[in-house]
């Protein structure tokens, strides 16, 4: 099969397996509480029509802003107001999948990124799941997404550098999985992907537009790392004549096309931090949910846009919109 061929029929699969986002039953507005519980864990229920947002909100120094009720957003889609069916100030159950480069380039390294990464399984909560994706010459999933931190934390230790840099199979394969774990329920979880590299893609068979279609369908939030070494560092002020500059656009447009955030080190030291910064994120993000008043299935991209009412100097960071879904293909019978 060709490259070609191959990138159509991973296209057309996902899209059939595909869940827009997870969602609540249409209501006035649900300050979230719980519907059932397990050994405490609150657990929210939805319907697949709901578009659910992940908000974070910073003010002028950059600190996250708490303390907000429902009354005080105003959520627009391709500029008309919508009306708010779900509000949650609390921190949710979270899917997070770690993603780590192993090609050859990360062995000096690695050992202090999987420490990195280990601290961010550590600060998981027993509601939470997590997978560990690896991806060099070739991507996989060394552990799937569930509750199981110990063996995420092995799974993260072995890991060994070899080969090139498939960056995009690595999201695609994590972010298919996120998708597929909606099937079977519908409760009401951030979903995120945490994403460490050193440079760009090099041996994918999934390309750059088939990564963020899906994201902007799934409604998963992408961080992204991108580790530097000192000469790509000292070329940071002029990227239009450095090669880092492809690497850069592509996980910068990643993260901020879903709400997340790009970071750069040229100091391994510094991933623990980084790390922490993002766990620390996702549990201080606010997670606000509408029904589209527009029901046309057109498969167009709806542009998204959150306001803070009556509060000039807070920030919003959200994805920047979501794919609408697809019209119906249906069989006739003669057709078969």
């Amino acid at each position: 099969m060709s490259p070609k061929r191959q990138r159509t029929v991973i296209s057309v699969a996902v899209f059939i397996c595909l869940v827009i986002a997870a969602s609540h039953d249409a209501a006035p507005v649900l300050e979230a509480q719980a519907a059932t519980t397990l050994a405490g864990t609150p657990v929210f229920r939805g319907t697949v029509d709901l578009v659910s947002l992940n908000v974070t909100l910073t003010n002028g120094h950059n600190q996250p802003v708490g303390g907000l009720t429902a009354g005080d957003f105003a959520i627009f889609e391709d500029g008309v107001q919508q009306d708010l069916s779900f509000f949650s100030s609390a921190r949710l159950p979270m899917d997070v999948a770690i993603l780590l480069d192993t090609s050859s380039s990360m062995s000096p390294v690695l050992a202090v990124a999987q420490d990195a990464a280990i601290g961010l399984v550590e600060s998981a909560q027993h509601a939470d799941r997590v997978s560990v994706t690896e991806f060099n010459d070739r991507a996989n999933i060394l552990h799937s997404l569930s509750s199981d931190m110990d063996s995420a934390i092995r799974a993260i230790r072995a890991t060994s550098p070899r080969g090139s840099t498939a960056l995009y199979n690595g999201l695609y394969i994590a972010m298919t999985e996120m998708v597929r774990s909606r099937r079977n329920t519908q409760d009401i979880r951030k979903q995120a992907v945490v994403v460490l590299s050193d440079g760009q893609d090099t041996s994918s068979l999934v390309q750059y537009e088939d990564v963020m279609e899906l994201a902007n369908q799934s409604g998963i939030v992408l961080y992204t790392i991108l580790l530097l070494s000192p000469f790509d560092a000292r070329q940071l002020n002029d990227l239009k004549t450095s090669k880092f500059s492809q690497s850069l656009f592509v996980m910068r447009s990643f993260a901020e096309a879903t709400g997340g955030v790009t970071f750069l080190t040229s100091n391994v030291r510094d991933l623990q931090g980084i790390y922490s910064k993002i766990a620390t994120e996702l549990a201080q993000q606010y997670t606000l949910g509408y029904m589209s008043t527009n029901a046309r299935r057109d498969g167009q991209f709806r542009r998204i846009v959150v306001r803070v009412i009556g509060h000039p100097d807070v920030r919003t960071r959200t994805r920047s919109g979501y794919q609408a879904p697809k019209p119906s293909v249906s069989i006739s019978p003669s057709s078969r």
